[in-house]
């Protein structure tokens, strides 16, 4: 479906007048699709909003454990474990496969926000500060294998118990965990989204996520102030046609001998 609506977007842009003629495309559709301000045109790459809008399901899937949807795929997939800890499993079914496809958007921005810290295990999670994550190694995986975040605060009060942390981690590892932040007012683990204020996931900034920091599109780039055009006091079309001229994309007599 995606790939549809870019055709009929793109067909529209390059499009032509008449049924039996048919359209240069003078530039690619990740071209196109760029942000203004690198020399595009600012429409949305329906592949990576795709991949967005799955993120929303994955969300979804994680806050609201008590749906039957989620149920369904937590009893299925990742019975022992939470969605950012599991994996791909055996003959997974078409939506599973597209929704894990988006998991690295979630792993890249969300984290926990620690309550009690008995629902977070210690290994394979992101509640630390700039989401650093521990992998148990040797004598720790089978020692220490269930060590959840609880186990690592003091009994007396919410803060982190020093001694306990210095007896299992190294120095580099402790003072990241010393510089996460434990919240007093927050008593249940919360899954918190770090791109938007209240912490709810949200298609735009995930979008944004993927097209300026987590995909290679620097080949796409275009140097260059290119705000100077869309600031220009002139009708759209006009902007339309020097962007045309200044990204050498004009139906001139040099580009079709080309």
């Amino acid at each position: 479906m995606c790939d549809e609506i870019e055709k009929m977007m793109n067909s529209f842009w390059w499009g032509h007048s008449g049924s039996s003629r048919r359209g240069i495309h003078w530039m690619s559709w990740d071209k196109l699709s760029m942000h203004k301000n690198n020399g595009g045109m600012s429409f949305k790459s329906l592949g990576t909003f795709n991949l967005a809008m799955l993120g929303k399901q994955l969300w979804r899937i994680m806050k609201n454990l008590d749906t039957l949807i989620s149920r369904i795929h937590k009893t299925k997939y990742f019975p022992r474990c939470n969605f950012l800890e599991s994996r791909l499993g055996n003959k997974p079914s078409f939506v599973w496969r597209s929704i894990c496809n988006a998991k690295f958007i979630l792993k890249a921005r969300s984290r926990w926000k620690i309550g009690g810290g008995t629902t977070i295990s210690v290994w394979n999670n992101y509640w630390m500060k700039d989401n650093v994550t521990l992998y148990p190694i040797g004598d720790v995986a089978s020692a220490l294998a269930n060590l959840r975040v609880s186990d690592c605060l003091s009994p007396d009060n919410k803060s982190w118990n020093l001694p306990f942390l210095h007896s299992i981690f190294n120095h580099q590892i402790v003072e990241h965990i010393v510089n996460t932040l434990l919240y007093p007012y927050v008593h249940e683990d919360k899954l918190i989204w770090r791109k938007e204020n209240d912490g709810e996931y949200s298609v735009c900034s995930a979008y944004r996520l993927c097209m300026n920091e987590l995909m290679d599109i620097s080949h796409f780039k275009l140097q260059g102030d290119w705000n100077l055009i869309w600031k220009l006091m002139v009708p759209p079309k006009i902007k339309n046609l020097v962007w045309q001229i200044c990204r050498i994309c004009l139906p001139t007599r040099v580009r079709l001998r080309d």
